[in-house]
């Protein structure tokens, strides 16, 4: 193995913890993921693309309703991107079953090799293995990522999808790595959808997405790309359209 390669870090050593350890941990880790997912949907501010510049989100782009914003998150070399699309004609309760892990990299690439469920530690917390073949985009190729999902509803009825990539080590004691693959990381990302007050038929998705897939990838290249991550609402709308009654928790 080339000892410079940036997947080196990942062959570190592994833990392995109890899955009562693990329950506890993911649900620390995740709490403070909710808060920034709410943070950056909070629908207070400006809905007109100008965003506001005091809470750190820059906006890109507004088109077509769907509003594109970027944020350096603290010491990161990578942005957070964050896109945010008022519906009209889906229910919350129709998109929550497609807003989740699986779902949205099937959007990211196409060449999603596999993508399955491999521990429940809760009703609403789950670990999920996320691998890429040969033929993906250079951001995705070979690239694996073992990430937690958390769904929770707040008292107000937002539904909350929390998702982000375990620890190294814990990873690597639930699933080693493969030898040709390159485990990358999602910080800090997920799904916000709230309920409009006025129509139980639409809502306010957001979607905030940080990934750092490791590997040598250009830093500029890897912001660009991010930004065309956080446009696929359009596509999973699409599919909660097609399928209001989905229930997705798929394995394979």
């Amino acid at each position: 193995m080339n000892n410079s390669s940036p997947a080196a870090p990942y062959t570190t050593s592994s833990w392995s913890v109890s899955d009562d350890s693990l329950r506890r941990y993911v649900f620390f880790a995740s709490e403070s993921c909710i808060q920034e997912l709410l943070s950056a949907s909070d629908s207070n501010r400006d809905w007109n693309g100008n965003g506001n510049e005091n809470d750190g989100w820059k906006v890109l782009a507004f088109e077509e309703g769907v509003e594109i914003a970027k944020r350096r998150s603290g010491s990161e070399s990578f942005h957070a991107f964050r896109s945010r699309w008022l519906l009209k004609s889906v229910s919350p309760e129709q998109f929550i079953t497609v807003a989740n892990a699986i779902d949205a990299a099937k959007q990211w690439d196409s060449d999603l090799v596999e993508a399955r469920y491999i521990k429940d530690l809760d009703e609403n917390l789950s670990i999920i293995r996320l691998r890429y073949g040969e033929n993906a985009k250079p951001l995705f190729r070979n690239r694996e990522f073992i990430v937690y999902e958390r769904r929770e509803t707040m008292d107000d009825g937002t539904l909350v999808v929390a998702i982000a990539s375990l620890p190294k080590e814990i990873a690597a004691g639930l699933h080693p790595k493969q030898n040709n693959s390159i485990r990358g990381l999602l910080l800090q990302s997920g799904w916000v959808v709230e309920k409009l007050d006025d129509d139980d038929d639409s809502c306010l998705i957001t979607y905030v997405v940080q990934l750092d897939p490791a590997g040598w990838l250009p830093k500029f290249f890897v912001n660009r790309f991010n930004t065309k991550l956080v446009m696929i609402i359009e596509n999973l709308w699409k599919q909660a359209q097609a399928h209001p009654s989905l229930i997705n928790h798929q394995t394979g």
